[in-house]
């Protein structure tokens, strides 16, 4: 048990995890909500590695054959997580505001749906697999996520760093309007039967 939940594949999730707080400490340096170029820099510092974890910790564990139930459990917290509290980091810190903030709410509703969907499936011994567009989903709000963390500090070296972030946001909210119908579409007929 100790050497499964040990595996390296586990541990790149739990680093993952880890870096959650990280990335919010990194916006409260000073003691209070700034997110000045230096800490938006290492906020996106981590979350880049952070988010490479997510590709490398599952992709290890099917090649090594290394999957565990820890693993499966802890693998979509963390994604939510990390894409649930920079959403709020970057909320709170006006990054994203106004109309903006509804792509936000649109992907955190989403994310809490299709748990509590999973969850309720996974009770009836019922799977719904990840699809290929919930995976470029995941992908293009990473990237989003990480233009908006670099946000005004990106702005400066990219014009227009935080618009392309915006814009790459509502994207991936569209898209998770589609996936997540997907979803309940998928387990609609197992809540129906009952």
């Amino acid at each position: 048990m100790a050497s499964t939940a040990l595996n390296i594949p586990n541990l790149l999730t739990y680093g993952r995890i880890l870096a959650v707080p990280l990335i919010v400490l990194c916006f409260f340096i000073e003691g209070r909500l700034h997110g000045s170029d230096a800490a938006r820099w290492s906020a996106l510092a981590i979350f880049v590695v952070a988010s490479v974890t997510d590709f490398f910790d599952g992709y290890l564990a099917r090649i090594w054959d290394q999957t565990s139930n820890i693993g499966r459990m802890l693998d979509p917290i963390a994604d939510k997580l990390l894409v649930s509290s920079i959403l709020l980091l970057v909320a709170a810190d006006g990054t994203i505001a106004g109309w903006s903030i509804w792509a936000a709410i649109i992907i955190l509703c989403r994310e809490i749906l299709v748990s509590g969907l999973r969850e309720y499936l996974a009770a009836l011994k019922v799977s719904v697999p990840v699809t290929w567009i919930a995976k470029w989903k995941t992908t293009l709000q990473m990237i989003a996520l990480g233009f908006l963390l670099a946000g005004p500090a990106g702005d400066k070296v990219l014009p227009y760093t935080t618009e392309i972030g915006i814009g790459m946001l509502w994207i991936a909210a569209l898209i998770t309007i589609y996936t997540g119908y997907d979803y309940f579409k998928a387990g609609l007929r197992h809540v129906v039967d009952e």
